[in-house]
């Protein structure tokens, strides 16, 4: 299923960033080869690859025309796709499938659901959801008769009651049963595939559960994924891979390994590989993704994927006889699945809490976060308000404090007389003067 990533009604519709690169590489096409067709850099295309941007205009023309798929014939397009086998190779092409895992092997990854309708998203394109399960047509009216115009919400109704030939439209989901439908069915696998990637049972408990709250805030966009299921896995295994939890207490070393020596050999080299290394194994083996599936979801190229699986397949032949037994990858990967699959369901993992207590836990952080910002802004605001009324409105010089100053020199002029000099000065004026007066000098 495509979707449209802008809202232009004469732009092509583009599939979302994983499908580009899968169709990509289903058709052995280059990153340079697809660059060279559409005029841009290898670093566009791979950004396009990666959901940072999208092409547009005569680009994006070009783009949606070398990605489109061959056609198909009409009975294999109205048959419904067969599902995603298990790998059988490391090093296998894009359009290699992979080899049925027995029925009674256990694995990693939670059971096929039963087809029900398309998550509603709320404020979502009102065509994305029903791409997904069109509805069957009613049959049309007599020629002279104009076609009623059906009321939103009664096109099953309607068809339901024009004959029997007509298929009746399943109900609608709304995105709180939608949530909860995911929720049940891909978070207990989901549970189990994070405590192997870690080893702590806690902090994949965690992860899930914080996964699943970043999705229902963002269920718009989830809704309408091609793959909600891995859109979720993807954020719980990058919470969960996240360095900071080194600094917690509780997470700073993994739990308890398994009593049985054979799952604690496996348990022990498992989390003794590099963190990608461990989850590109896990993707690939475990949870039977294909290997561009695997290299889009860890963010990096595809013979970078195939190199850390056989590097992580090697490391564990050391310490597992078994695995080193294996005459072929296929073999190895068969052995694996059943090695990590009985592993997890050996060991208890804690279930993940009640969906209903995930979705209000999302929300009531969401209120916690929005209050926190509008009182920041507030208080903000507030003290803007209060600098502006007691700020000065003209500028005033300080005045320096006074201190005392010393070595400094005394002021010319006539000095301050001493008690000798006024008593001198006091007998001058009383005595009478003798003489000339042109002598006498004149006391003012």
């Amino acid at each position: 299923m495509t979707r449209s990533t802008t809202d232009e009604a004469a732009a092509p519709p583009l599939p979302s960033p994983k499908e580009r690169r899968r169709l990509r590489e289903a058709k052995s096409l280059s990153e340079e080869q697809v660059a060279e067709a559409v005029g841009v850099t290898r670093a566009t295309v791979r950004s396009w690859e990666t959901g940072r941007t999208s092409p547009r205009g005569r680009k994006r023309a070009l783009y949606a025309k070398l990605l489109a798929p061959d056609p198909t014939p009409a009975s294999a397009s109205a048959s419904p796709p067969e599902p995603r086998l298990r790998p059988t190779r490391a090093s296998a092409p894009a359009t290699t499938p992979k080899a049925p895992a027995p029925e009674t092997a256990p694995s990693l990854a939670a059971p096929a659901p039963e087809p029900v309708p398309a998550p509603t998203a709320p404020a979502a394109p009102a065509t994305s959801p029903a791409q997904s399960a069109p509805p069957a047509p009613a049959a049309p009216p007599p020629p002279s008769e104009p076609a009623p115009k059906p009321k939103p919400g009664t096109e099953g109704k309607a068809g339901a009651e024009s004959g029997a030939g007509a298929v009746p439209e399943a109900p609608r989901l709304s995105p709180e049963e939608a949530f909860d439908a995911l929720y049940a069915h891909a978070a207990p696998g989901l549970v189990r595939q994070t405590y192997l990637l870690t080893g702590r049972r806690r902090l994949a408990r965690e992860s899930v559960e914080r996964a699943f709250q970043l999705a229902w805030h963002r269920w718009p966009e989830v809704a309408v994924d091609r793959d909600p299921a891995g859109w979720v896995r993807a954020a719980a295994y990058e919470y969960a891979m996240s360095p900071w939890h080194r600094l917690r207490r509780s997470h700073r070393h993994p739990d308890a390994p398994p009593t049985e020596p054979a799952r604690r050999a496996l348990f022990e080299a498992l989390l003794d590989l590099p963190p990608a290394y461990r989850r590109t194994l896990l993707l690939y083996d475990g949870v039977g993704l294909d290997l561009p599936e695997t290299a889009a979801e860890t963010e990096a190229s595809t013979p970078a994927a195939a190199g850390r699986l056989e590097v992580a397949r090697a490391a564990l032949a050391e310490r597992l006889p078994e695995l080193a037994a294996a005459g072929s990858p296929a073999e190895q990967s068969e052995l694996l699945h059943d090695r990590l699959g009985g592993l997890v369901r050996a060991e208890h993992v804690p279930a993940p809490a009640p969906a209903r207590k995930v979705r209000t836990g999302s929300e009531d952080k969401a209120r916690l976060w929005t209050r926190a910002a509008i009182a920041f802004a507030a208080l903000l605001i507030g003290a803007t308000a209060v600098t502006l009324h007691t700020a000065p409105t003209h500028y005033e010089p300080p005045i320096a404090p006074p201190e005392r100053v010393g070595g400094v020199p005394p002021r010319g002029g006539p000095q301050k007389l001493t008690a000798q000099d006024l008593k001198l000065q006091k007998s001058l004026n009383e005595q009478l003067a003798h003489g000339p007066e042109r002598l006498v000098p004149e006391l003012r």
